[in-house]
This record gives structure tokens, C-alpha cells and sequence, in this order.
């Protein structure tokens, strides 16, 4: 629908007595206008927010039905009406409202391309995600962080995403390093942090700075020499996890003089990490190494570490473990990934990986691949396919080209829709339960006949 045309319906999906307040929300909303309503004032009635609410989709629905919505359900126009209800509602009295709000743009974002949109209204996000990160709490903090880092995802290297982690830097920072505020909210803004830096930061002190102050927090997880040989885990322990993989992840794009410098610092003192009773620690930390290993035989061939036989050793034990007391899935798990890290810091090899989006697929080939396709799969989600084909930004990261253009009818023979995924789905259900019950049947045979 053109701009200059104005809907004459009320909200969908709402009921018509909305009263005089919802409808004017409703044209404001579709001319592109904001209401002019004073952030969190007590201004706004609970029934006229019930009513707003209901003219939008439910936020999860774009999570759920990905970019294949605007061809099913609906248009971009339908699309951009429903953002603007959303981003409007970040302004609400309510808390949970506008939690909501940010994690509907955020499901938006990360499942469609929407650059020009968001370019036109990139001071109004970035005026919504501060003020929600200032004044709210936890899981509104959390919320508008993982907004932030998919609209820089969105917006790219430039002018404009330099502009974004400017005005929503120094707010993260001191999110990150507030001793009293949600460890959740903590932990997102620590993701984001880095992510934005990665992809925005042209300043190399910048860049040093949020270094910095991830390697403050999680090297506070580091073995004390006076501590016992395992680290117990605390309720930070995740927030450091992730400032240690946003610290790795800004590593890769860092000087080689500092990438050294670094090294000496960190490659005695990682391994500690490896004793840490936290599964997700060690296999943090187990990666990290690997890729620091990486970075140091690429910037040295015959690169030599002193307690190699002792790392190779602890390695080993984790790529077996078989200790009861730890649960049979985080063993599982744990012995997979160190497999493959022993064989990257023993051998120098990398098991490839072959990521498939549309016709076309990515071979990952090496730890910092990996863990830079990791970060941005953990933001995107199962949008991150999709961001693969149409995101420029993400193509130049991964050397992929230009995005490959393909016509309606190549689109619709490769897309298939929810009733034959869901008779698929069934199929292989049916299929797994036949082949569990024969084997069920032979045990039992084998057992009559003893």
C-alpha cells in the first residue's frame, strides 16, 4: 500500500471499540508517525494498550514462521505496518509491553531484510533500545541488547551502525560491569557489545577498550594459584562465557601486534578454564584455545608452546571423560567438541563443516569461521539461512560474493510449505517408531529364548 494512503480500518485483528485513543494510534501508526506520548508516562490507559496490543501479530510468530510469512500470510507493506505498532509500543507504560515490542523487531529483523526500513527509522530504534536499557530491568535490558546486535547486523559496516554503538556503547559497558543488574541482561549486552564492535568499530582504541573490558570479567573465572585444581562454577559463570567468546570473536579482527601481545598474556592462563565444573565453560574455553592456537600458526609456522604435552594431556582426558557424577548428555557433548580440539592444537587439522542455504552452500574450514558463524548463528537463530543468502555484510564476512539473485519460479521449486513439512515430519516420525519397536521385538525374542 503507498505511504500517502491511509487505512480506514481499525487495528487488526482488534475490535472495533477501541475507542478514540486506539484509532488514533492506529493512523498514526500508518502514516509512519510516532505517538507523541511521553516515554513510560502514566498517559496510557491499560485497556488502550490491550487494544493496541491486539492490532499486531504476536512477536514469537516471526521467530516461528521466518521470512516464508510475507509470502503466506501477508505482504512487506503488512509487515512494516505491524513493526511500526511495534515500535510505538516500546514507548508503553508497561514493561512486559514493550519487552514484547523489542523482541517482535528483533524476530523481524532477523528473519527478513529490512535495511531501508530500519535506515529511515534508525534514530527512533536506537532512541527506543537506550531508553529501554537505561530504565528498564533484566529481561527488557536483555531484550533491547539482542535488538541491538541485529540492527547492526542489519544496518552493517558504516556511518550508521558506528553512530548505533556510539550512543549505546558506554550504556552496555556499564550494564556489563554492574555488579547488581541481571546476569541474563549482563550476559546479552556482553554478546552484544562485542558483536556491535566487530561489526561496526573503525577506531582501533575502541576496539582495544571493549577488549578490555570482557577480558575483565572473564578472567575472573581464571585459576587462582592458591585455589584448589577445579574451578567451581558461580552464578557469573555465564556472563563470563560470554565475554570470553566475544572477546575471541574480537580477537580475530585484531593487529597482529596486539593478537601477540595477547597470546603471552592468555595462552598460560586459559587452560585453567578447562578444570572449570561448568560444561559450557570448558568447551568455551576448549575453543577459544583451539582458535588461539589457529591465530599463532598463522602468524608463525614453526609457532612452539612450552606446556603443549600437559594441554595435549588435559585435552585428551576431556575428549574420554567418562566421570559418573556428570550428566550423560553434557559427556556426550563435551567428548565431541574435544575430539575435535585435540586434533586442531595436536595435528593442525579441522574437521569441515558444510552449511547449506538455499542453492548454495558455505564450507567452514577453520576455527575463526567457526566461531564467527557460531556468534552470529546464536543472534540470528533459524534466520540466519536466510541472512547467508540477502545480508551483504555477513557474504563479505564469510567471502561468499554478492548475493545470488534468483526469479519467483527457482524460489517456489525450492521452497516447500508447512502441510508437506509437516507430512514429511510425520513420515520420518513413523518411520523411527517402526524401527524402535523391531528392535524392541528381537530383544525380547533373544530374551525368551535364554
Amino acid at each position: 500500500m503507498p505511504k500517502n494512503k491511509k487505512r480506514n480500518t481499525a487495528h487488526r485483528g482488534g475490535s472495533g471499540g477501541g475507542g478514540s485513543g486506539a484509532a488514533a494510534a492506529t493512523a498514526a501508526t500508518a502514516g509512519g508517525q510516532h505517538r507523541n506520548v511521553q516515554p513510560f508516562s502514566d498517559e496510557d490507559a491499560s485497556i488502550e494498550t490491550m487494544s493496541h496490543c491486539s492490532g499486531y501479530s504476536d512477536p514469537s510468530s516471526f521467530a516461528e514462521d521466518g521470512p516464508e510469512v510475507l509470502d503466506e500470510e501477508g505482504t512487506q507493506e503488512d509487515l512494516e505496518y505491524k513493526l511500526k505498532g511495534f515500535i510505538d509500543l516500546t514507548l508503553d507504560k508497561s514493561a512486559k509491553t514493550r519487552q514484547a515490542a523489542l523482541e517482535g523487531i528483533k524476530n523481524a529483523l532477523a528473519s527478513k531484510m529490512l535495511y531501508e526500513f530500519i535506515l529511515e527509522r534508525r534514530m527512533t530504534l536506537t532512541d527506543s533500545i537506550e531508553r529501554c536499557l537505561k530504565k528498564g530491568k533484566g529481561d527488557e535490558q536483555r531484550a533491547a541488547a539482542a535488538l541491538a546486535s541485529v540492527l547492526c547486523i542489519q544496518l552493517g559496516p558504516g556511518i550508521e551502525s558506528e553512530e548505533v554503538l556510539k550512543t549505546l556503547g558506554p550504556i552496555l559497558k556499564k550494564i556489563i560491569c554492574d555488579g547488581t543488574a541481571s546476569i541474563q541482561a549482563r550476559q546479552t549486552c556482553a554478546t552484544c557489545f562485542g558483536v556491535c564492535c566487530f561489526i561496526a568499530t573503525d577506531d582501533i582504541t575502541e576496539l582495544y577498550s571493549t577488549l578490555q573490558c570482557l577480558e575483565n570479567i572473564f578472567t575472573k573465572s581464571y585459576l587462582k594459584e592458591k585455589d584448589t585444581n577445579v574451578i567451581c562454577s558461580t552464578p557469573n559463570t555465564a556472563l563470563h562465557i560470554s565475554s570470553l567468546l566475544a572477546w575471541t570473536l574480537l580477537l580475530t579482527i585484531c593487529p597482529i601486534n596486539e593478537v601477540k601481545k595477547k597470546l603471552e598474556v592468555h595462552f598460560h592462563k586459559l587452560p585453567s578454564l578447562l578444570s572449570s565444573d561448568d560444561v559450557n565453560m570448558r568447551i568455551a574455553a576448549g575453543e577459544s584455545l583451539a582458535l588461539l592456537f589457529e591465530l599463532a600458526r598463522g602468524m608463525e609456522s614453526d609457532f612452539y608452546y612450552e606446556d603443549m604435552e600437559s594441554l595435549t594431556q588435559m585435552l585428551r582426558t576431556l575428549a574420554t571423560d567418562g566421570n559418573k557424577h556428570r550428566a550423560k548428555v553434557d559427556k556426550r557433548k563435551q567428548r565431541s567438541v574435544f575430539r575435535d580440539i585435540l586434533r586442531a592444537v595436536e595435528e593442525r587439522d579441522f574437521p569441515t563443516e558444510t552449511v547449506k542455504f538455499g542453492p548454495e552452500r558455505m564450507y567452514i574450514d577453520c576455527w575463526v569461521k567457526k566461531h564467527t558463524y557460531d556468534t552470529f548463528k546464536e543472534i540470528l537463530g533459524s534466520g540466519m539461512q536466510y541472512h547467508l543468502q540477502s545480508n551483504e555484510f555477513l557474504r563479505n564476512v564469510f567471502e561468499l560474493g554478492p548475493p545470488v539473485m534468483l526469479d519467483a519460479a527457482a524460489l517456489k521449486t525450492m521452497k516447500i510449505s508447512r502441510f508437506e513439512r509437516h507430512l514429511y515430519n510425520s513420515a520420518a516420525f513413523k518411520a523411527r517408531t517402526k524401527a524402535r519397536s523391531k528392535c524392541r521385538d528381537k530383544r525380547a525374542d533373544v530374551g525368551e529364548f535364554f
